[in-house]
Formats: C-alpha cells, sequence, structure tokens
C-alpha cells in the first residue's frame, strides 16, 4: 500500500478502488524494439573499462531523483559515467562489471522496472507510472541496451551479499548503492578517473552526435539575433528562452546554464542570473549549448553589437581576440600539446595588452608572469562531449598533459574582460567583455571546426547580423 500524502484530499484506498484500478489494462508491453545504435560502441566502452580492471567488480550508478521543492525534483540528468557506459538515461540504475575468471567481465544492467498493476504502487506510489510517465519493462530494456537488466529494486542486498570480490563503485552518484559495498575511496577515484579517461578520444558515433549539438547551437544563435529587437524591449531573459525554445525543439535542454550577458555583464565569467537590460550600443556575450536527446552539447560563445555595429572601442577588443583564438586554431593539430592553444592564445593577448599599455612589458616578461590573467581570466579551452566540461576527473596526463589525437573535442575560446570598476584601463573600455569560443574536433590532419556556421571575424558578425537581426 502506498504512503498517503500528508495533508492529501484522500486519507487512503478502499479495497473497491484498489481492485477496480488492478483491472482492465491492455498489454502494452512491446516486443518491436531494436539495439539502440550507441549499443555497439558503448560495449566496446565497457571491454575497454574491463580490461583496466581484472578481477574486480564495477559499479556504475545511474544517480537518483533530487527534490527540488517539497515533493517536486529537478529534471532528472543521469551521472555521465552510465550514460557512456550504457547508452541509458534511466535513474535509479547502474551498470555493473561483474569479474569472469579469464580477467574479462559480464555486464549487466540495474533497472526500475514496470510497475506491477497487481498493486497500487503503478497509480499511487513514488514512481507510480502513472504519475511519471511509462518506463521500459526489463525485457524491453535488455533488446535497447543489448545487456542483461535486472529490478534495481534489489541491488543493494544483491551487492551487499557478493562478498569476496574486490569492488570498486562511483561515488557520490547512488548513496545506497554506496552504502552496500565495502570499497577504498582512493581505489574508486581511479575508477571515475578511468571513465573520464575514456571520453578523451570520441568514437564515430559521438562525432555525430557532437555535430547534431553544434548545428541545433548555430540555429539557436540565429534565432536569438532574430528576436534581439524584442530583447531590447523586455531583458536578458528574451535572449535565454528564445535559445532554450531551440534547444527543447531539437534536442533534451541546453547542455548548461546559458550565459546571455548584456553590457557590463559581460565581464563577469559565469553570468547566469540573466535578468539585465538589454541596451543598444553595448554588447551581448552569449554562452550556450544545445544538448541532444542523447545528453551530447556543443558549447559556443559569440559576442555581438547589440544593435548591429561595433563602435571603435568593441570593435578594437574584439579584433584582438579574434586574432587570439586564430592563435589557438593554429596550435590545433594531432602531435601538438593540449597546452599549446591556450599558451598560443595568452602569448598574443598578453603581448597585446602590452602594445596597449595595459600591463607592464616586455610581453614574454609579462606572459610568464600571467600578468594578462587580470583581464583574460580563465583558460582559453576543455575539452567537450557528453558533459560541457568533459573528462574533467580524467588523469592529467590524459588530459592537460597530453598530446592532441583525432578524436578529442575540444573548445578554444580566448577573452577580454574590462571590469566596470578597473581604473588601470581607460574609462571607454570598462565594462566590455568579449568572448569567442567554438568546438573543433582534432583531424588526422589539423582540425575541424564544428561551429564554423556562425561567423566569427568583426565584418561578418554585422553581416550576419543585418541579414537575420529582427
Amino acid at each position: 500500500m502506498a504512503k498517503a500524502r500528508k495533508n492529501g484530499l484522500y486519507s487512503g484506498i478502499s479495497e473497491e478502488l484498489s481492485a477496480l484500478m488492478r483491472t482492465g489494462w491492455a498489454d502494452t508491453e512491446r516486443h518491436d524494439l531494436k539495439a539502440s545504435e550507441q549499443a555497439p560502441y558503448a560495449a566496446d566502452r565497457r571491454a575497454a573499462l574491463s580490461a583496466r580492471f581484472p578481477g574486480e567488480r564495477l559499479v556504475i550508478p545511474s544517480g537518483n531523483l533530487k527534490v527540488r521543492s517539497n515533493d517536486d525534483t529537478y529534471p532528472f540528468r543521469p551521472y555521465t559515467g552510465y550514460v557512456h557506459m550504457s547508452g541509458d538515461q534511466a535513474r535509479d540504475g547502474a551498470i555493473v562489471l561483474e569479474p569472469r575468471t579469464d580477467g574479462g567481465h559480464d555486464a549487466y544492467c540495474y533497472q526500475l522496472p514496470r510497475d506491477s498493476r497487481d498493486s497500487d504502487e503503478f497509480w499511487s506510489g513514488y514512481t507510480a507510472e502513472l504519475w511519471m510517465g511509462r518506463r521500459r519493462s526489463l525485457a524491453e530494456s535488455e533488446l535497447v541496451l543489448g545487456l542483461p537488466c535486472r529490478d534495481v529494486r534489489t541491488a543493494a542486498a544483491d551487492l551487499a551479499a557478493a562478498t569476496g570480490v574486490p569492488t570498486r563503485i562511483v561515488r557520490g552518484v547512488d548513496p545506497a548503492l554506496e552504502a552496500a559495498v565495502t570499497t577504498d575511496p582512493e581505489r574508486d577515484a581511479e575508477l571515475e578517473e578511468a571513465l573520464s579517461d575514456l571520453r578523451v578520444i570520441k568514437d564515430a558515433w559521438e562525432l555525430g552526435e557532437m555535430r547534431k549539438a553544434v548545428d541545433s547551437t548555430v540555429r539557436g544563435f540565429t534565432d536569438v539575433v532574430g528576436e534581439l529587437s524584442r530583447a531590447v524591449a523586455s531583458s536578458e531573459r528574451w535572449i535565454e528562452g528564445t535559445f532554450f525554445r531551440r534547444a527543447r525543439l531539437e534536442g533534451n535542454a541546453v547542455g548548461y546554464g546559458s550565459i546571455c550577458a548584456a553590457g557590463e555583464h559581460a565581464t563577469v565569467m559565469h553570468w547566469q542570473d540573466n535578468d539585465g537590460p538589454v541596451r543598444p550600443g553595448e554588447l551581448l556575450l552569449l554562452d550556450a549549448g544545445v544538448e541532444t536527446h542523447t545528453l551530447y552539447t556543443a558549447d559556443v560563445t559569440r559576442t555581438l553589437p547589440i544593435n548591429g555595429t561595433f563602435t571603435p572601442v568593441q570593435r578594437k577588443v574584439y579584433d584582438a581576440v579574434y586574432e587570439a583564438q586564430e592563435a589557438g586554431f593554429a596550435a590545433v593539430k594531432p602531435g601538438a600539446r593540449y597546452r599549446d592553444f591556450h599558451e598560443a592564445s595568452q602569448r598574443y593577448l598578453a603581448a597585446k595588452l602590452v602594445e596597449w599599455g595595459v600591463i607592464e612589458g616586455p610581453a614574454e616578461r609579462a606572459y610568464e608572469l600571467a600578468l594578462q590573467r587580470r583581464f583574460t581570466m580563465a583558460g582559453t579551452g576543455h575539452m567537450l562531449g557528453l558533459d560541457v566540461h568533459d573528462c574533467a576527473h580524467a588523469r592529467q596526463e590524459e588530459y592537460v598533459d597530453a598530446v592532441l589525437e583525432p578524436g578529442m573535442v575540444l573548445t578554444v575560446e580566448p577573452g577580454l574582460y574590462f571590469q566596470p570598476d578597473d581604473l588601470t584601463v581607460p574609462e571607454e573600455w570598462r565594462g566590455i567583455g568579449v568572448r569567442i569560443e567554438d568546438d573543433l574536433v582534432v583531424t588526422d590532419d589539423g582540425h575541424e571546426n564544428l561551429s564554423a556556421g556562425l561567423p566569427r571575424s568583426a565584418d561578418d558578425v554585422e553581416a550576419w547580423m543585418a541579414r537575420f537581426a529582427g
């Protein structure tokens, strides 16, 4: 019997109602499902993970719903490593790799099955399908995922009883499963590292999803330009809503909180309040990305003159950032160090700031002391994929100290940010923030700019806005 809600309008469930609710339902089991396109790629990823941990049980939870307000929950987003290893997005689930004597693993997936019509849970419980929507049955999930599936309601007991095998679990995702196993936190961290390592190079299917994400993002930016006049009459919220509409129409959602920063808000690296005015004569820094239905995200930034034309000072700053990005682009190629594109962009901006008299030279000394960071603030890019800052837990030698290889996807996003209260720069520069960000995939002979569908140079931006602005 489901637990009644406090202050609910019904005090309980009569036997007659219970009997009524359990009868008269059609059989909706689907037998026509096929394995998802991602299933064979996920199998290859599990095999690569298996090879790293012979003889050990590996537990990768998907995560649980989190309360937003009372009995309302946040939209569920599964743990990234679970998605990558399964191609699945179910909540309250887990992938388990059980070791075999030959050193390999057998993989299976815990899932929350469909509610039985023989129980009141399907229409009155916390996970009730009649409230939350239909789930796949375990048999259906086996067809889609290409994996044996088990009832997750037995997972904690199963894991607690399965002693004698060294076990690792991804921590901080599912407290109940974490409590059911005896593991070592340091060894568990190595599992999370490995899951990040395995996302550094994208497979062919993933690259296709990245292209979808970026293409939708390009259309979202064009939508925003077309509605800038309405944003001027409203606020940054209009811009946020305009882009979000595209993200929901063509994908799952936005891949991260959109940054819709007009005027001096553009100097705030992660401005997400998006509640300020949008004024002609100022700049709009829009940093946004569509997340596909399979949860791969783009991450693109353009800085736009709200009235369609850069002022001389705005263009001067913008051109410097554009040229720094060009220097970064040139360093993205197989065999280059991951750090090279960052260093190329930062060296260029340090030299430009010395040339302008904003920081003390010579340029090489300024760069070695990182004096440009007062105005550039952040690194020049990051890995991109299922997470906007993908592979964040990867080993340093696999990420920031790595050599670029084909299949890596990264952003190149230099910026200059002159704070409104910074007395070290001319008054007319204060409150100007410019960032240009594109998504690049390393290829066999260089790189491909996935977001090349959006203009980058100042002249091209103005021409694009003249064409689409509304």
